[in-house]
């Protein structure tokens, strides 16, 4: 993917491959957010380097590395750091994680920093069938995508917005997942579904569903 700055959103990383956490890189570039090394980038074509990145991704021990000519000064940084973090001396700075750089914490930023309507969490694509319940009722659907927070929802029985549901589903070597989800949007003929009170174990178990799926995509 970094031979490819025609994908949809273009970064620019100063920070060594060991800054990130193993496949991280490789999964945002499947996801539309291919990062390149600058000098990676530097090797590119003139007329490749004409376009403007979105996005620096920076070692704190590189900033020095970042001029603030006018060309560049508007670009936002996510810097990667320690754990002490870092100040806002510096106003291109809109975020820090700490290093290695895990997919979900810099999916995050780079949501906030370069999309109109950010996610907070990757999703993935799915068919997994599900059983839903409520108070007495009980009935089967099928999970259509899935991330840490929510999910689309197939199913012949109405579901009211705003109403509260129980769901479980099947995930590959997970097992069962079961959770609490609040009907909260509708994508036509479907049920869009946040997510609340999942203990820690069965988020956990979501995101690296959905980190492997992601991965193999």
């Amino acid at each position: 993917m970094a031979n490819h700055p025609e994908a949809r959103r273009l970064i620019i990383s100063y920070a060594h491959s060991e800054a990130y956490v193993p496949l991280t890189r490789v999964i945002l570039a499947k996801m539309g957010y291919p990062i390149i090394s600058a000098e990676e980038w530097e090797d590119l074509p003139i007329r490749d380097r004409e376009r403007t990145p979105r996005l620096r991704i920076v070692d704190e021990r590189r900033l020095g590395e970042i001029c603030e000519d006018a060309g560049s000064s508007a670009i936002p940084i996510i810097v990667l750091t320690g754990r002490h973090g870092v100040t806002g001396a510096d106003s291109r700075i809109i975020g820090a994680v700490g290093r290695p750089a895990g997919l979900h914490e810099l999916y995050r930023l780079i949501q906030q920093a370069i999309e109109d309507t950010p996610r907070s969490t990757p999703r993935v694509p799915t068919h997994l069938p599900a059983r839903c319940r409520r108070g007495e009722q009980e009935w089967r659907g099928a999970v259509l995508s899935l991330s840490e927070n929510g999910c689309l929802l197939r199913t012949p029985e109405p579901v009211s917005l705003g109403s509260q549901i129980e769901i479980s589903f099947e995930l590959p070597r997970a097992g069962t997942i079961e959770t609490k989800a609040e009907s909260a949007y509708q994508l036509v003929p479907d049920t869009g579904l946040i997510f609340h009170q999942t203990s820690a174990a069965f988020r956990e178990a979501i995101l690296s569903f959905v980190e492997e799926s992601l991965a193999v995509n």
